[in-house]
């Protein structure tokens, strides 16, 4: 049987998360990259005043991209603290997980193009 329920260890856990935002905001140059498109995406779904439904899927590619390069980040950082030597199988894990992000980032992108391509026509 675990532990029982204790409020102030769900919300030490809430700190730590926010911990591991943080990080990856301020640590990770592709978050960078990533936060910068979610401000131009932001700004022109303003703009173009987009629907409550877009802004559903909007949204959700922003914590899609956002937590798959978190976990890409995680997973590079074990991989160098379990094998710092050079090692062709870590490689393959680090660019399997930078794939994962790029494929997030692409269904992205086409969901992004799928709601603002018609405004820009309109």
């Amino acid at each position: 049987m675990g532990k029982p329920f204790n409020i102030k260890d769900r919300l030490k856990s809430f700190v730590y998360a926010g911990k591991g935002i943080y990080t990856l905001i301020c640590s990770e140059h592709n978050a960078w990259i990533h936060c910068a498109a979610i401000v131009l995406v932001t700004i022109a779904g303003f703009y173009f005043n987009i629907t409550k439904g877009e802004w559903i899927a909007i949204v959700f590619c922003y914590g899609l991209v956002l937590a798959a390069e978190a976990f890409n980040t995680a997973i590079e950082k074990l991989v160098d603290l379990v094998s710092p030597e050079r090692n062709p199988l870590a490689g393959k894990v680090k660019d399997l997980a930078a794939g994962a992000v790029l494929i997030c980032a692409i269904a992205a992108a086409i969901i992004g193009a799928i709601i603002f391509v018609p405004y820009f026509f309109n």
